[in-house]
């Protein structure tokens, strides 16, 4: 249903009639919470897949780090788009500087297919998915 857009009088009761939001909040809240999951399992793809290659002793890059970089930056800048006006524009502005950062050292590598990086680089990539989580929890 359509809100009233009628214009009424200063001090006349609001026009009856459902109010813009009461009847979209409940599926515009499911969609930014389904995105807020996908974005929260975009996390655990990249770190789970530096995991795997740090407990394997094999400095590179894999697929579920690629595809998790991925999710995260697509999520990301759809829940930025749905905070409006309210969102905090310092930290998901830090956030989105860190996230392409670490898309370009995840996604580089990869283009070039190498096999391996170099440690700095590889531990870089987990330092910076551990400071990327730790603004988005702390600040």
């Amino acid at each position: 249903m359509r809100p009233n857009r009628v214009a009424h009088r200063a001090g006349a009761a609001a026009p009856p009639g459902p109010r813009l939001g009461s009847e979209i909040l409940p599926d515009m809240e499911f969609v930014e919470l389904s995105l807020r999951y996908l974005h929260l399992l975009g996390f655990a793809a990249v770190f789970g897949g530096w995991l795997t290659a740090l407990l394997s002793r094999r400095f590179n890059i894999n697929l579920a780090m690629l595809y998790g970089i991925a999710t995260q930056l697509a999520t990301g800048i759809v829940l930025y788009g749905l905070a409006g006006g309210d969102a905090n524009h310092a930290k998901l502005g830090t956030k989105f500087l860190l996230a392409l950062l670490l898309a370009v050292m995840i996604v580089i590598p990869w283009w070039k297919k190498r096999r391996t990086v170099a440690a700095g680089h590889f531990w870089a990539i987990g330092g910076m998915v551990l400071v990327t989580a730790g603004v988005a929890v702390f600040w």
